[in-house]
């Protein structure tokens, strides 16, 4: 029984990597940038992120209706559902404190619950409550403005693939979600009581939502083909492992789109992107220092986890693809001078980081011939949040 479990399994991600298809050089070069609606200033997606956020504040709700007017204005199609928990926390004097998980959903048109399976994308929104005034840029203002970017980008050419008659084949039938997590920030301590709140709460519920009788997949846990986890990203020079063998492929599968995008001289921070070279005396090629810098490595040597809101949902079988540095950016929950914030962004790695995540889901969603150059370059998008 053990070996039909393992060999089923493998079969699963032999299938999900067979899917994958690889997009033209051609179109990894005309994938948008965020340009100016990443100022950290005046920016329309991230700077209204850039402001404390702690769970159960203003700052909290405000960001989350930042969120919220952009899917509704940007992402008409997609589906948009708050998942409401609360929680006690060692800092909350016996009261409740609310967490709001934020979950978009972009299936294929005429599908039904249980029958798609989806790639989710996912970050947290919350940050730290101390020390005062933590902004958490990279931890996850950062990560979470890219996956807004992403999903405005390949947001059409699903549309596009779609109305092609793609998803009419039952192997098609793929969706792309965007989890936007809250209260992943300890409130005193990190323990296993005080931390990651809004996630555990949505794997348990999710573990126990049935979709109807004979569905391909029985719950929305099931559902989750891979489940991608944005953290701490945004600092220079960030080097993230491959944490988990049965990802590794996924693993393997961004980094060489990585490498496509640094041999495409895509990458901004890349010392070898044309801007870099241009204030350079030396213009000899500089070694290229790979974010993801181990698609070569043994599938059987993976250093284990870092707890983040992954865990619940990895407990309850979902395949988890972690990018999370380390180790962790110099910045991170830096007592010294709060310095995890939107001053200390390397913005050429924001967008950096922002190309490839948008890369990998349009490879992931089999993207590749359904973009539109003219749509990717419409009119910015102009936020409505009162900070």
């Amino acid at each position: 029984m053990v070996l039909i479990v393992a060999l089923l399994s493998l079969l699963s991600l032999l299938s999900l990597g067979a899917a994958y298809g690889t997009l033209s050089d051609d179109t990894l070069k005309k994938l948008p940038s965020p340009g100016d609606e990443f100022d950290i200033k005046n920016g329309a997606i991230l700077a209204p992120i850039l402001r404390t956020r702690v769970s159960g504040t203003p700052g909290n709700a405000a960001v989350r209706q930042h969120f919220l007017d952009f899917f509704k204005s940007q992402l008409p199609e997609w589906h948009i559902e708050l998942h409401n928990s609360s929680s006690e926390t060692p800092t909350s004097n016996g009261k409740k404190v609310p967490f709001v998980n934020i979950i978009a959903t972009r299936d294929p048109p005429g599908s039904h619950p249980g029958e798609v399976g989806r790639l989710a994308l996912v970050a947290h929104y919350d940050s730290k409550l101390t020390p005062p005034g933590f902004i958490g840029a990279t931890d996850s203002a950062a990560p979470c403005a890219m996956l807004l970017h992403a999903a405005r980008t390949l947001d059409a050419a699903l549309t596009k693939k779609w109305e092609a008659g793609a998803a009419d084949d039952l192997e098609e039938q793929r969706g792309l979600q965007i989890l936007l997590l809250d209260g992943e920030e300890a409130f005193k301590e990190w323990s296993d009581a005080d931390s990651l709140y809004g996630a555990r709460a949505l794997a348990e519920d999710w573990e126990f939502s049935y979709h109807p009788a004979a569905s391909t997949y029985c719950t929305p846990l099931d559902s989750i083909d891979l489940f991608v986890l944005l953290d701490l990203l945004g600092s220079a020079a960030p080097k993230v492992p491959s944490y988990f063998a049965t990802t590794h492929w996924a693993y393997k599968s961004m980094a060489k789109i990585e490498q496509r995008l640094r041999d495409l001289r895509q990458f901004k921070s890349s010392p070898n992107h044309p801007a870099r070279m241009a204030k350079r005396k030396n213009k000899k090629p500089r070694k290229e220092p790979n974010f993801l810098p181990e698609a070569a490595k043994s599938d059987h040597v993976f250093m284990g986890g870092i707890q983040d809101d992954h865990l619940p949902f990895m407990a309850r079988g979902v395949e988890i693809l972690h990018v999370i540095p380390s180790p962790f950016p110099v910045v991170w929950h830096n007592m010294r001078g709060v310095e995890d914030d939107a001053e200390h962004l390397d913005m050429d790695t924001v967008e950096d980081w922002t190309r490839l995540v948008t890369a990998f889901a349009a490879e992931w969603m089999e993207l590749e011939g359904f973009f539109d150059p003219k749509a990717q370059g419409r009119a910015a998008y102009t936020d409505k949040t009162e900070l």
